[in-house]
């Protein structure tokens, strides 16, 4: 694909068809954009996962000098499994004016417009660089970017900052919360359904643990200070996933659950010592019954959160080409926190809602691409403006 040029619209088709559900390997699509961008005369560092079926992409457009602004933006989409979609979601389709299919809004429209004006960044005399990173597995805990991060850091690139092109709705976000991750196994005692009392029901104490769970995320509600920003206002826990159990006659011995806390930053709710505390009480009466029962949890996936943070140049800069004045906070996590974490300013600003995200038939409006595709123009030239070095 030589020198192959398209428009906004076509890369959202192109990029959307790639069934990057995070169980899959991204290679398709980042090999895709590799063999792109190698067409401009662009190289490409990948970065790959421990099995070598994923992985990052790091281009660099523009002068070798430090600094320079960096686009980031993940691969992965969630699935679709069990979804009522109306079309099939790895085929873009346009519906009464809006683009439908899994990505579209998370995040894989901010990706097409990135790589539709390729060409016109190269055409532009950047006085800076641009640096484009597309990562694997963010929807499972941006797992790819410290990776990314990593190799950067190794071969000494510097980026002055990052634009995160999550769903904002192009508004300028400046926080955002934290994730962590975690699975919870329940071991119990197997015996006869008759005789509950000489079993450990592994799912029965496992509902036991859920319900403190589900009280700890109550506690989180009335405690919240409202006017922090954040929607909704504290820190939110909940169980995603449970399986346990092999019959309805049978006590299930073995009941494990996954669940996450997204805590506002600066919060000290403490979660998971509470519940590690909940859990060794409940243990300790479990195995009065059955000395081998246990409760173990452990960590999974961990972001953190983006602070706010005093004369940022990433946000000023995203302020700046897209007039927005206003602070936002967003509850969802992104590799935003990563950036900062590793020194490089962050801000999260993208096209879309994340109203549409994760759900069936995920959509973007037109209008949305069109005000990307202008705040990057605007990037293009500032980043050509000698007497501007914000993001150096």
């Amino acid at each position: 694909m030589v020198g192959s040029q398209l428009d906004a619209r076509a890369w959202i088709g192109r990029l959307v068809a790639f069934d990057t559900t995070s169980r899959n390997s991204n290679l398709g699509l980042i090999e895709f954009v590799a063999d792109y961008l190698s067409g401009y005369g662009v190289s490409s560092t990948l970065t790959h996962d421990d099995d070598g079926g994923k992985a990052n992409l790091f281009a660099t457009l523009g002068p070798d000098v430090p600094g320079g602004i960096v686009l980031s933006g993940h691969t992965d989409v969630v699935p679709v499994d069990g979804q009522d979609w109306e079309s099939d979601p790895f085929a873009v389709v346009e519906r009464e004016g809006l683009l439908f299919g899994r990505g579209t809004s998370d995040m894989k429209s901010f990706l097409a417009v990135a790589l539709a004006l390729v060409p016109e960044f190269l055409d532009r005399d950047l006085v800076v660089p641009l640096h484009l990173a597309f990562s694997y597995d963010e929807e499972v805990g941006c797992i790819g970017v410290p990776r990314l991060i990593a190799d950067i850091r190794q071969r000494g690139i510097k980026p002055g900052l990052a634009i995160v092109g999550e769903p904002t709705n192009m508004r300028v976000v400046n926080a955002h919360k934290g994730i962590h991750g975690f699975t919870t196994t329940v071991r119990g005692r197997e015996a006869h359904s008759s005789a509950t009392h000489r079993g450990v029901s592994a799912v029965m104490v496992a509902a036991q643990l859920i319900a403190y769970l589900n009280r700890l995320a109550d506690d989180m509600r009335v405690n919240a200070d409202p006017d922090n920003g954040f929607d909704p206002p504290y820190t939110t826990v909940q169980v995603g996933t449970i399986e346990g159990g092999t019959a309805i006659n049978i006590i299930p011995k073995l009941c494990r659950f996954a669940w996450e806390y997204r805590d506002v930053p600066g919060s000290d709710g403490a979660v998971l010592e509470r519940f590690s505390g909940y859990a060794a009480e409940v243990e300790a009466q479990i195995r009065r019954i059955a000395p081998e029962a246990a409760i173990t949890t452990e960590a999974g996936a961990r972001v953190p959160p983006l602070l706010v943070e005093d004369n940022s140049s990433a946000e000023a800069l995203a302020r700046a080409l897209t007039g927005d004045n206003a602070s936002a906070k967003a509850s969802f996590g992104t590799e935003a926190g990563l950036f900062q974490m590793a020194g490089i300013p962050a801000v999260v600003c993208g096209p879309g809602s994340v109203d549409q995200a994760h759900k069936p038939n995920e959509f973007i409006h037109p209008n949305q691409v069109e005000a990307c595709a202008n705040m990057l123009r605007r990037l293009m030239a500032r980043m050509c403006d000698r007497e501007r070095g914000a993001w150096r």
